[in-house]
């Protein structure tokens, strides 16, 4: 067997992830959350994980570096990558919206200004809707912007909703549904199709070990 290298953020898709595989005796037994390692493999010594920054996931297996990766749906729609989407992990889920004041009537506005850090994806919807957007990219606190009266609306990701609704914002629009989902390198997948193959099915099996523990 092929050693097969799998690319994460650190956070809670990692610490989920790593648990959905633990329960398929898959372990990563130096890995902590403080860790300062960028490489750690896991105890038999085939799966080498890289930790990356979420928004670098895809480049990294876009270009080989890693063979899989795991990474949210929202990041995947942001920047669109030659790679294959194998598996809803359906952990760390969350919704892509528009969010505003709940009195912002957008369809009245000839254009409307929307703060986002996902400046594609919110491009790709207004166009969809026909409506003109000057779109202003935002790294964080992107719910400040229409407070300030820096755009009109913005676009992000809404997983409780408790940030929108202590700053006087809400959901206006829903755009997708997102959680974490497992890519692959397209060459890699041709030439480590067993080892690939079996980390899915790991995953898989692992996955419904936790929803059957937990139901029971």
């Amino acid at each position: 067997m092929k050693e097969i290298t799998l690319a994460l953020a650190k956070g809670r898709v990692a610490k989920q992830t790593l648990a959905i595989l633990e329960e398929m005796s898959v372990k990563f037994s130096e890995f902590t959350e403080d860790t300062r390692k960028l490489v750690i493999w896991d105890d038999s010594k085939k799966v080498r994980l890289i930790l990356v920054k979420a928004v670098d996931v895809p480049t990294y297996v876009e270009t080989g570096a890693a063979d899989i990766g795991i990474v949210g749906k929202d990041v995947i729609m942001e920047d669109a990558k030659d790679v294959y989407e194998l598996l809803d992990l359906e952990i760390s889920r969350c919704k892509i919206a528009v969010a505003g004041f709940p009195e912002e009537e957008m369809e009245k506005r000839s254009s409307i200004i929307v703060a986002s850090k996902y400046p594609n994806i919110a491009k790709r919807y207004f166009e969809s809707k026909g409506r003109q957007a000057d779109i202003i990219k935002l790294n964080g606190s992107i719910e400040l912007a229409p407070l300030i009266g820096m755009s009109h609306v913005i676009v992000d990701i809404v997983e409780t909703g408790n940030t929108l609704r202590e700053n006087g914002l809400v959901v206006l629009e829903e755009i997708a549904e997102s959680s974490a989902r497992v890519i692959a390198n397209k060459a890699g997948y041709a030439t480590k199709t067993e080892e690939v193959q079996k980390m899915i099915k790991q995953l898989r099996e692992g996955m419904a070990k936790i929803n059957e523990n937990r139901n029971s």
